[in-house]
């Protein structure tokens, strides 16, 4: 149980100290970060597509007039959602840049664990968006079977 002390106060034995001086701060203090993940934008282009690629295969598909206003929205949200960050990449202040393909392919990336080579990091980004597409395929060979 806590209690205030405030009898301390009206015997007067209180001691009144002045405040520590606040140590001077610069007037911004904005870390420095990477942007882009330092992968090559090849890469983000070839997920953009298979996910736009995705879009297009059901629509083709199952294409009927109600579908076309659920599969703009899709393609808008991908777009959008790979966009916006591409933009946030281009802001002023940004110094840093996306790794080319050719130095990608000799350094690779560093990751939390460890050096990734190239052909590990593109298809840990890769696997994703290929399935996806592949799951896409397998639905319209089912759909076209049964």
């Amino acid at each position: 149980m806590s209690k205030q002390l405030y009898d301390h106060l009206v015997r007067g034995e209180a001691r009144i100290v002045d405040a520590p001086a606040a140590p001077v701060q610069p007037k911004r203090n904005q870390v420095e970060g990477d942007r882009n993940f330092e992968l090559p934008t090849a890469l983000y282009g070839i997920t953009v597509g298979c996910y736009l690629g995705f879009i297009a295969l059901m629509f083709a598909a199952f294409s009927a007039p109600a579908m076309i206003i659920p599969a703009v929205i899709f393609a808008v949200f991908v777009v959008a959602g790979f966009g916006v960050p591409a933009v946030w990449t281009r802001l002023a202040g940004n110094d840093s840049k996306a790794m080319t393909m050719g130095k990608f392919k000799n350094a690779g990336i560093m990751t939390y664990t460890g050096r990734l080579a190239p052909r590990d990091a593109a298809i840990q980004m890769l696997i994703l968006p290929v399935l996806i597409v592949l799951w896409a395929c397998a639905v319209i060979a089912i759909a076209a079977l049964v």
